[in-house]
């Protein structure tokens, strides 16, 4: 019954395969040009396992960030798997020891399979939600794995690297750009860390400019989804 369910599950990680070893190679190099070797890689990305998190995460370990500030990006850059969460509560209502280990895997891409999949007759469903969630983690784990790797064997100088982070927030702002309904929150998110940034200095801009978003979003009517 485990066979059945990983024959039916791997086909359809290989999209998710493709995209997380090309962006968490990207992770481990970042990670090693910190000077963080590959048992942080590791470790992060199997306990951490936050995509975008991590990137952040590197900043966080190098910069003064008060573990407020690192509570709050944290926060923001996750608030939506609570909702994922809640809304496959009840496809994991039968997963019994299963059901932390998915709750903590259910990232945008698993959520995306999960969501919109159904399971194959004749496969057990718990056992068909698991392979999809350690399979995917499974990606993300050895691409940082070899991302460091890479980063410690490559010959030339990779200043400049630390801008994938940045490119990386920018393809996904450019994504949401693209929906009209969260052009708003996203004007909104600029304006106030502009002039937290102005006010406050870059020294201390953060943990307010994000409290501040976080109360602008939820008063603005009908924002509450697009910021999800």
């Amino acid at each position: 019954m485990r066979l059945r369910a990983l024959r039916a599950a791997f086909p359809k990680t290989l999209p998710v395969m493709a995209g997380y070893l090309f962006l968490a190679i990207g992770f481990g190099v970042l990670l090693r040009k910190a000077g963080f070797g590959t048992a942080w890689a590791l470790l992060m990305s199997g306990g951490i396992y936050a995509g975008a998190m991590q990137f952040v995460t590197i900043d966080l370990l190098l910069s003064i960030a008060t573990p407020l500030e690192s509570a709050l990006m944290t926060l923001m850059v996750n608030a939506r798997h609570l909702f994922y969460g809640i809304s496959m509560s009840g496809k994991y209502r039968q997963t019994g020891w299963m059901k932390p280990y998915l709750a903590f895997s259910l990232t945008d891409e698993t959520y995306a399979l999960l969501a919109a999949d159904k399971v194959p007759e004749g496969v057990d469903s718990r056992w068909f939600f698991f392979f999809i969630s350690i399979l995917n983690q499974a990606y993300w784990v050895i691409g940082s794995v070899l991302g460091s790797l890479l980063g410690q064997m490559l010959p030339f100088d990779l200043a400049g690297i630390e801008f994938a982070m940045t490119a990386l927030f920018v393809a996904i702002l450019v994504e949401h750009w693209q929906k009209k309904e969260a052009r708003v929150p996203a004007l909104a998110g600029f304006a106030v860390s502009l002039l937290c940034l102005i006010f406050l200095g870059p020294g201390g801009f953060a943990a307010p400019a994000i409290l501040v978003i976080c109360g602008v979003l939820l008063l603005l009517p009908g924002q509450r989804e697009a910021v999800q």
